[in-house]
């Protein structure tokens, strides 16, 4: 071998190792670089996702706080104006209860509906609560009702005697242009009657519990805003009021008192003419009927008047303007069963323990008063009380009265 070809040699193995070594550099340092991008990546991809988590969980946080923040405004405006409204009103009935000397409870002048079911009711929870005397009360109302006031007040003063019929009615009809038919303020005319009732029993001063105190507080109720809770509340419910001293003509052992009027409940059309005397008949059939019209023009609503019904009886010469309600309070008292319409004298009509059929063809403003009636009919264990849609009669045949009466 010469020395030449193995110097060849030599260099070629050198030469294939170093170009060897230099590939296994140049593919380290590749995968090294390769290595260092994917962690750069990687850290990047963190940082997005911890940047993205965090903007995610702020977002979150934000959206529960302004979800909570307009959750107490909107409790806030709900709650804070029923407290500030039930402070202001029990703070003017804890000064009317505290006050020395008489209190004058009135004028009521709304309908006799809301004065039977809600604010006697309310009077009675009155007088417990703060615990007042009745010597010291005198109740102003109208149509000889002081025996629904048994209890609460020791003296009446009967508005008709203060006043003409006719003198009334126009001056209550322009205080319900002027306010409301309902009593939310005191009127000018609610004054006058105040005036002359404490110079008719003799006092110069008295303390005044207004009637709008129980309409500011059970209103939103009838306007579907607040529960049941909120009449609960203010209200206690007792059973008949005490029986009157008034002359009656001579009624049948058994019979049925029958009081219609035109209403938003039950609006004067032809349909509902024909189709009340038709039940009015029916109960003729077998019963007698005593129709409680008063002819008397005291307020907006105006009778349903059934003549040649066979067997009906009425009470023409028996009404006047001071004892109307008392004597209807007492037929219906009497009575075996009341139809008529669905308010008014129909609330009272349970409590008297007279079972009652109360007829509507519109009942959008009856809902939070038979959803009432309901609770408080249970809780006085008064009798039967049944709401009825005059298209009903369309479908199927009235029942018929039950036979059995209460004693005069």
């Amino acid at each position: 071998m010469s020395i030449s070809l193995a110097a060849q040699n030599l260099a070629r193995v050198v030469w294939n190792r170093t170009a060897k070594l230099c590939r296994r550099g140049r593919h380290w340092t590749l995968r090294r670089q390769k290595d260092l991008r994917e962690t750069h990546k990687h850290a990047r991809a963190q940082v997005k996702l911890g940047s993205n988590r965090g903007r995610d969980a702020a977002q979150h946080a934000y959206a529960g706080v302004v979800r909570t923040s307009r959750y107490w405004d909107r409790l806030r405006h709900r709650a804070w104006p029923v407290v500030a409204r039930d402070v202001s009103v029990r703070r003017t009935l804890r000064s009317v209860a505290n006050s020395a000397g008489p209190i004058v409870i009135g004028p009521w002048l709304s309908e006799v509906g809301y004065e039977a079911f809600y604010w006697i009711p309310f009077l009675r929870w009155f007088m417990r609560h703060y615990d007042v005397d009745p010597d010291r009360v005198i109740a102003l109302s109208r149509g000889g009702v002081a025996t629904w006031y048994a209890g609460i007040a020791s003296r009446y003063v009967e508005q008709f005697d203060l006043f003409s019929p006719e003198e009334f009615a126009t001056r209550n009809h322009a205080r319900q242009g002027e306010t409301d038919q309902k009593q939310l303020v005191s009127s000018t005319f609610d004054d006058e009657i105040v005036s002359r009732a404490r110079a008719r029993v003799g006092i110069l001063t008295s303390a005044v519990l207004h009637p709008s105190a129980m309409f500011q507080l059970l209103r939103q109720f009838w306007l579907g805003n607040d529960s049941l809770q909120s009449v609960l509340d203010y209200t206690e419910y007792d059973g008949a009021p005490t029986i009157a001293a008034v002359d009656l003509p001579k009624l049948p052992d058994t019979f049925v008192a029958v009081k219609f009027y035109t209403g938003r409940a039950l609006m004067d059309t032809p349909e509902h003419r024909e189709q009340l005397r038709h039940l009015v008949e029916r109960i003729s059939h077998r019963y007698p009927v005593v129709a409680l019209n008063t002819n008397l023009a005291l307020d907006e609503h105006a009778d349903y008047v059934f003549k040649d019904v066979p067997g009906l009886i009425t009470l023409d010469g028996w009404l006047t303007p001071q004892n109307n309600l008392a004597v209807q309070t007492e037929v219906i008292r009497r009575a075996t069963r009341f139809v008529g319409t669905c308010g008014s004298l129909a609330w009272l009509a349970p409590m008297l323990g007279t079972e009652t059929l109360a007829v509507y063809a519109d009942d959008h403003f009856l809902t939070p008063h038979l959803y009432a009636a309901r609770h408080a009919y249970n809780s006085m264990d008064a009798a039967r009380f049944t709401p009825m849609d005059l298209a009903v009669l369309d479908q199927i045949d009235i029942l018929e009265p039950a036979p059995t009466g209460h004693s005069a």
